[in-house]
């Protein structure tokens, strides 16, 4: 019996499915942000050209007409946008320049996250917890809320990378600003909970973080709009400064997407990235691969970063002109944009048993259909070890060093700064229309152990295809 026919009992149907949200992270308001939370303000470089940075706009109409991306991440620092004034009214001549970029990227028709960038930190003093008080950090997402509150394609990315802080502590700082968000008039977007670490996937469970954040509601008492905040790198240490992938993560996020699973909750990958070396392009396209394969969970990836950076930037995703258009990188084109348009995901139906059932109620952002009883079907598929392309098991690394603990340069003046680590069109059919974003679905699936071997050759199988 040849091995495609034995498949044939066990292939129940081949999708197209892939995350709903692709983009990159236009950066440049972070430049010279530490993971103290200073950021001089000097240092930043808004990624306009009219503003003194890289052109933006232009790479944002690049991968949108090109790429078809559909969300970019705008980071910017809490002092730029109050003018190194603490608890005051933002800066009116300040949030007008950062208002620019973020037209800029509405105009694209894409989701435009705003990205507070400074670690739960101002300038060493970590949020509610000795440093700025809750309602200081409060008052600054109540004035951003308010400010885009009646345009249903803004993110509130509340916090970049937290860190050793007390996630209890923080989690009850994040209800309060996710209930002022709500207040000011913004009822539906999506909202990012960050957790500690510098929201390691690879901890994100571990730590905590993730049962903390999940306890966190809309005012109304439903958790739409409320989704996980996740980062990761592939290097040694997590941090994003080294040019080596050692690792593709694909334990780590499925160590995430099974707590989201059995939470009904879902996560968006807001920041990861990797250099051009070989073993990244391996690692990094193997991680999107998996994360678009998981997109019931998953709901975006945008990658670590173009804007004000040059091309020369060790993680640089900075389209080239070449004529009157940009060409990415062989790094963006393969690992971020091929992974998502070529995404693939397998729905097992294993051979007939009695036993096997599945019953399923809500939908998840894959979109996928209902179960018909006395049917076994698979969990989307998650191998129980990482894979590359080569077919050759990695591991995940779970590193706690910091992500910006080396400052790389390569900014449009080639001698400015940014942390590293703030450097991931819909899925087969996206969230259901009665299912909100990051609302809570509930799945039972059930199916026999031997599946397990199925899902080793189909893995093979879908990395040649």
């Amino acid at each position: 019996m040849s091995l495609l026919f034995v498949l044939s009992f066990y292939l129940l149907s081949v999708v197209r499915a892939k995350v709903q949200f692709l983009g990159v992270a236009i950066a440049g308001g972070d430049f010279g942000c530490e993971i103290d939370g200073s950021c001089p303000t000097s240092s930043t470089q808004l990624p306009l050209k009219g503003l003194g940075g890289g052109d933006g706009a232009a790479q944002m109409n690049h991968f949108v007409k090109d790429d078809q991306m559909n969300m970019f991440r705008i980071p910017i620092s809490w002092q730029f946008l109050a003018n190194n004034k603490l608890g005051a009214t933002l800066d009116s001549n300040n949030l007008g320049k950062y208002d620019q970029v973020m037209q800029a990227c509405f105009s694209t028709g894409a989701h435009c996250m705003i990205d507070i960038h400074n670690f739960a930190r101002w300038n060493g003093g970590i949020i509610g917890q000795g440093g700025p008080t809750d309602e200081q950090f409060v008052g600054l997402w109540t004035q951003l809320a308010t400010k885009y509150a009646a345009n249903p394609k803004v993110v509130f990315g509340l916090m970049n990378e937290p860190h050793d802080l007390d996630i209890n502590i923080w989690a009850e700082t994040c209800q309060k600003v996710v209930t002022a968000i709500r207040n000011a008039g913004a009822k539906s977007q999506m909202i990012l909970l960050p957790g500690t670490n510098f929201d390691n996937a690879a901890t994100l469970v571990s730590s905590g973080s993730a049962e903390a954040l999940m306890a966190i509601t809309n005012p109304d008492g439903t958790t739409d709009g409320l989704l996980l905040d996740i980062h990761k790198y592939l290097d040694a240490d997590n941090s994003g400064t080294h040019s080596e992938c050692v690792t593709d993560n694909t334990a780590a996020f499925a160590t995430v997407a099974d707590f989201l699973r059995q939470k009904g909750r879902q996560g968006l990958v807001s920041e990861t990235g990797a250099s051009s070396a070989a073993s990244c392009m391996t690692a990094f396209c193997a991680q999107n691969a998996f994360i678009n394969a998981n997109s019931d969970v998953f709901v975006g990836l945008v990658a670590w970063a173009a804007g004000s950076f040059s091309s020369s930037y060790l993680l640089s995703l900075t389209p080239t002109k070449q004529g009157n258009g940009l060409v990415n990188n062989a790094l963006a084109a393969q690992c971020v944009v091929r992974t998502w348009l070529e995404a693939k995901e397998v729905v097992v139906a294993p051979l007939p048993s009695t036993a096997g059932s599945a019953t399923s109620s809500g939908s998840s952002a894959a979109g996928t259909g209902s179960a018909t009883a006395g049917t076994t079907f698979s969990a989307p598929f998650r191998p129980t070890t990482g894979t590359g392309s080569t077919g050759q098991s990695t591991t995940s690394t779970t590193g706690t060093g910091s992500m910006t603990t080396a400052l790389p340069t390569g900014g449009v003046t080639g001698n400015s700064t940014s942390p590293a680590s703030s450097r991931t069109t819909s899925g087969s059919s996206g969230p259901s229309p009665t299912q909100p974003i990051g609302g809570s679905w509930a799945a039972t699936v059930s199916a026999p152990k031997s599946t397990g071997a199925v899902f080793s050759v189909i893995l093979v199988l879908l990395c040649t295809w």
